[in-house]
Parts: structure tokens; C-alpha cells; sequence
């Protein structure tokens, strides 16, 4: 399957989500742009993630928002599927047979602070001791128990939009929640952001702001056709990024941070990778450079150094 002898349509699976949805149309407008004669229908697949309201812990965890999207792509009810890279299992709970295809450009990374609407912009610093902070990430759960303890992290589920609704409505069970700066923007709602937290101390998850678009292992027609739709420099981000996971047994309920960044005229990549307490205690960190051509050696590089640091005292169970 090639753009000039295509004769049937990419089929691409997404979740339904609006956040979901408003990425699957911003690439689906790229590919219909690169290839005018080629069909691209949009599947929507409802995750088990998406589906159950308790713990994700109840129903396997790492894999609710991959497993079923990750079932359609290998039986071939679909081409390809695109996700939040933040919200992938670690590489070595993926099932075997799916690649990469192509990354969106990296957005921001950084996390906010969301108060109910119409509530006066305050920092996490000025919320009154005990209140009631919404995650469902245990790095952020960690990050509010180590840098800010007279806060109560408490767990939350629902997508963007319906977590929203929640707060202002008062049912979600926290007065105050984190959430992703570029999920916010996504909806059109970055005006509700009251603080913009410093990546720099608010570590940000590995894969932050990036937007994975997958494929078969074998299907090269799909993979020829995502490629050239690929931006290079978030691609290196990203595997580097990926490797470190691997390298810790991680994925995205892990309490970590792990981010790159690129050095292109020096064509080096830089990753940076810390472990949290869970318990707000002291943290792991890494640091590993190496050549943006091979940017996982660099991640594998700092994954080890954090075992050697103890990390796996850290990790637990929850990796």
C-alpha cells in the first residue's frame, strides 16, 4: 500500500474522548493533506480505562487505556492507533507486533493547578492546609507529598473534560485537581489553569506532551505512509525517554520522571530521569547523555544508574 496505489482507507483508532479526539483530528488533518488520495477513516475505541470508575489497579493497571485499542491493531480491525505517549505502559508491558509509526511534535510538558470556576487564582503553596488535591498519577502523588505535605493528594478517574465537570460541580471529591497544561489546551481551556507548575521542581512525566501514532510490526505500507509524518527531533525525545521506562520495569503509573532534551547542532540527547518516594521521601536521580542517533542508549543508561541507585527500593510494586 503506497499514497499512489492505495485502493482502500487507513483505518486509525482513538479513543472517543474529546481530548483524544481533538489530537486524531489535528493528524488526521496532516495526513489528508500529504496524501489527498488516500482514505482515512477514524474508529473509535472505548478503553477498559475509559469504561471503569475504580481503581485502574482493579483491572490490570498499566494497559486499561492500551489494551483493547492494542487488540483492535494487531487483529487487523485496524491500521494504526494514536495515543498520549504519557499514557503507554512501559515498553515491556506493551504487547509484541506494534511500532512507532510517527510522533507529533512535542507540546508543552508542564502540569497545572485547576481550581473550581470562579474560584480566585491561588499557587499550590497558598491552598489552606489539608485541602483535597485530585490526581490519578502517583508522580504526582509523590510530587504533592514531597514538595507541598500539609496537601491531601487524593485519587481521581474520568477524562479531562468529565473531571472538570466534576470539580466545579463539587462531586469529584477534591477542591482542587493537577492536570496536563496541553490536555487544557486541547480542550480550549487553558484560562483555567491557576498556577502553571515549574517543570524544573514539578518533574514531568516521561512522554509529556507527545502524541504517538502506532502501527502492525510487518505493515509496511502503513509505516511508509506515517513516516514522512514523523517529527525527528520529538521522535529521538521519545525513545530515549521509552528506554529509561524499560530500563526500570516503568510505565505511566510509575512515580517517575524521566525527560530528554536535544541538543541538535551537537546532535546529543540528554535524559534526565529521577524516581520518586511515594511517601514524599527523598528522590533518585540520573543524568545520561550519549548520541541522538541511538538516544535509547542514553535512556537505558540512566535506567541503570537508577537501579544501581537503589530505585528498585523505590519502585516497589508499583512498576
Amino acid at each position: 500500500m503506497t499514497a499512489t496505489t492505495t485502493t482502500r482507507p487507513v483505518r486509525l483508532g482513538t479513543r472517543p474522548s474529546p481530548m483524544a479526539m481533538e489530537q486524531t483530528e489535528r493528524f488526521a488533518a496532516a495526513f489528508r493533506s500529504r496524501y489527498p488520495a488516500v482514505g482515512l477513516d477514524i474508529v473509535e475505541i472505548v478503553s477498559e480505562g475509559d469504561q471503569h470508575r475504580g481503581p485502574l489497579s482493579q483491572i490490570g493497571g498499566k494497559g486499561a487505556f492500551t489494551r483493547r485499542a492494542d487488540g483492535h491493531l494487531l487483529d487487523g480491525r485496524v491500521d494504526a492507533t494514536i495515543a498520549c505517549a504519557k499514557d503507554l505502559p512501559g515498553p515491556h508491558d506493551r504487547a509484541p507486533g506494534i511500532g512507532v509509526g510517527a510522533v507529533l511534535p512535542r507540546e508543552d510538558t508542564r502540569d497545572v493547578l485547576v481550581l473550581r470556576a470562579g474560584h480566585a487564582p491561588v499557587t499550590l503553596s497558598e491552598l489552606p492546609p489539608g485541602t483535597r488535591v485530585g490526581t490519578s498519577a502517583p508522580r504526582r502523588a509523590a510530587l504533592l507529598k514531597a514538595l507541598h505535605p500539609r496537601l491531601v493528594p487524593v485519587p481521581i478517574r474520568g477524562n479531562a473534560d468529565t473531571r472538570l465537570a466534576a470539580l466545579d460541580d463539587g462531586s469529584l471529591g477534591a477542591q482542587a485537581m493537577i492536570a496536563a497544561l496541553a490536555g487544557l489546551r486541547r480542550l480550549g481551556l487553558e484560562d483555567r489553569a491557576s498556577q502553571v507548575l515549574d517543570p524544573a521542581v514539578w518533574l514531568p512525566a516521561a512522554g509529556a506532551g507527545i502524541v504517538v501514532v502506532e502501527h502492525r510490526e510487518g505493515d509496511e505500507a502503513t509505516a511508509g505512509l506515517l513516516g514522512p509524518l514523523s517529527h525527528a527531533p520529538t521522535r529521538v525525545l521519545l525513545d530515549a525517554e521509552r528506554a529509561a521506562l524499560a530500563a526500570l520495569h516503568g510505565g505511566c503509573l510509575t512515580a517517575a520522571s524521566v525527560h530528554a532534551t536535544l541538543d541538535a547542532p551537537a546532535r546529543l540527547v540528554t535524559v534526565r530521569a529521577v524516581v520518586l518516594d511515594p511517601t514524599g521521601g527523598d528522590a533518585l536521580r540520573a543524568t545520561a547523555t550519549g548520541a541522538a542517533d541511538d538516544p535509547g542508549a542514553a535512556g537505558r543508561r540512566a535506567g541503570r544508574e537508577l537501579l544501581a541507585l537503589g530505585a528498585a527500593r523505590l519502585l516497589g510494586g508499583q512498576a
